[in-house]
């Protein structure tokens, strides 16, 4: 298969998850997809805890998928990175980044000596003074966080070639970039994870908000083992079963009904929280709609009350509907089921053509 390659690796709670994306003239290919789960603790909330664990997934996961490379993109997203919007004097980019850590020392939660920076400009703007100035979304994450998911990854034999936000993936993968600017439709992007949720406000490919919430579909799953004290693997074949219907008539049923309900009602209610936030903040205008990815995503009956409670049309995300497929092992109703957790790994893919 000719042109370059790029492989996405996203390290998840429940399981580390990779994608081949292969750059030709005008089309690009999925070549390859695969994953593997992961014992429970060795990502926590979005956190490498047991590199040894993830490292020899990472194995299983390049043996059985065959890859064609060990040079691998890989995100990050938790609650040791933050993203800000900020206004910083402007300053040629190389400057800018090489001044980023003295320019924002006190606009991060952390000490900046311990930190990973990074700044996406958005736009050019004017002061009261009239000095220009460069607007964009500050990112800062935990040094050793960070150097803890690079060490599983080179522990499995693999070399990560960049380290990327996990939300800007899911925006890549999900976005239809608007070049000319003709489009002044926002979108809201809500990738689910196990533990960790991104939300992405964009408008015509550009964030505009990000927020991560340390919230996902295994806290559903907990919930309802917790409450019903049955294990998690029966817990979470009762939430797939049931999902928020009103039609459960069994008592077990109904009692784990009203337990993933009250559950769901709490993620819900997050969502719209910060989709609220963005559109008070920034009196922009209103969200067209609202797009929805990830693992968690699959429980029946969530998008209809997201979309009840945000009053935002809800459409489920086809990260892969642009490409080309290749010889990936997968049948159709296998790419099907794998399609919602595909927008990480696609999305840290697409990095290398950004």
């Amino acid at each position: 298969m000719a042109g370059r390659s790029a492989i996405g690796l996203d390290i998840g709670t429940s399981g580390v998850r990779a994608a081949e994306l292969v750059f030709g003239k005008g089309e690009v290919t999925l070549a390859k997809f695969g994953q593997v789960a992961l014992p429970e603790g060795a990502v926590r909330d979005g956190e490498v805890g047991d590199t040894i664990a993830v490292a020899e997934a990472i194995k299983q996961l390049w043996t059985h998928t065959k890859f064609s490379s060990k040079k691998v993109i890989i995100g990050v997203a938790n609650q040791k990175v933050i993203v800000r919007q900020v206004d910083l004097p402007w300053l040629p980019e190389d400057e800018l980044k090489k001044s980023l850590s003295f320019q924002v020392a006190d606009l991060v939660p952390m000490p900046v000596e311990h930190a990973v920076l990074d700044f996406y400009t958005l736009e050019e703007t004017v002061n009261d003074a009239g000095g220009r100035m460069l607007r964009g979304l500050l990112v800062a994450a935990s040094r050793e966080m960070v150097l803890n998911a690079v060490h599983a990854v080179q522990q499995a034999g693999l070399t990560p070639t960049m380290v990327d936000l996990t939300s800007f993936a899911v925006l890549r993968s999900l976005a239809q970039p608007d070049h000319l600017g003709m489009s002044g439709e926002v979108e809201a992007l809500v990738d689910i994870g196990a533990r960790v949720t991104n939300i992405v406000v964009h408008a015509g490919g550009v964030p505009r908000f990000i927020r991560i919430l340390l919230m996902g579909g295994q806290d559903l799953t907990d919930a309802v083992a917790e409450r019903m004290g049955v294990p998690v693997p029966q817990a979470e074949a009762v939430k797939q079963q049931i999902g928020l219907h009103d039609t459960a008539t069994q008592m077990e049923a109904e009692a784990a009904s009203r337990v993933i309900e009250a559950a769901a009602a709490s993620f819900v209610d997050e969502v719209r929280s910060s989709l609220d936030y963005y559109t008070a903040s920034s009196g922009s205008v209103r969200i067209s709609r609202l797009i929805l990815a990830g693992g968690g995503s699959r429980l029946t009956g969530l998008a209809e009350r997201l979309e009840t409670s945000t009053r935002i049309p809800v459409v489920a995300a086809r990260p892969l509907q642009s490409f080309a497929l290749g010889k990936t092992g997968l049948s159709p109703e296998q790419i099907a089921f794998v399609e919602p957790l595909a927008a990480v790994p696609v999305g840290l893919a697409l990095g290398v053509a950004s």
